[in-house]
């Protein structure tokens, strides 16, 4: 399957790619988004799966019983204001400083934007090999990119 992989300028803005292996992304993605939300910043998580998307909104609302991330969906009233915005669409609408992509979603526009991690699985191809391609483009772009691994008890690890 052959798909356009969009150029990403690097030049502000670190790319990090996020390997699963060891946890799915519900049980990956809610870890990171609290670091997110302990340090001040604002998510913005990008789909390339709507139905996906919404089975995550659902997750995030009851992933732990004693505390719940503060999020919303683009289409909700008032999206711009939400902490985490899910979505599907292109537009950074909650000034977010870290986009994080997952079900294959391709990045958004950057400008002003800290981190943009891409989480992939392993175990489908076709999101392993746009991984792989967008990893070679934001290498051949010159800027800041990292590779993280979970290791043996599902924490991350930064490789090399």
């Amino acid at each position: 399957m052959s798909r356009r992989i969009a150029r990403i300028d690097l030049s502000t803005t670190e790319h990090w790619f996020y390997h699963l292996e060891r946890g799915a992304l519900d049980v990956s993605l809610p870890p990171l988004l609290e670091k997110v939300l302990e340090r001040g910043w604002r998510a913005l998580v990008r789909s390339g799966d709507p139905q996906a998307l919404g089975a995550l909104d659902k997750h995030l609302w009851t992933n732990r019983p004693d505390s719940f991330l503060p999020h919303g969906l683009s289409d909700e009233p008032r999206a711009e204001a939400q902490p985490i915005l899910l979505t599907t669409r292109a537009e950074n609408e909650n000034n977010a400083q870290i986009v994080i992509l997952v079900h294959g979603a391709e990045p958004v526009d950057l400008s002003g934007v800290e981190r943009c991690i891409t989480m992939f699985d392993d175990t489908d191809p076709d999101r392993l090999a746009q991984a792989r391609a967008r990893w070679k483009s934001a290498r051949a772009e010159g800027g800041p990119v990292s590779y993280w691994k979970q290791d043996a008890k599902g924490r991350w690890a930064k490789q090399g």
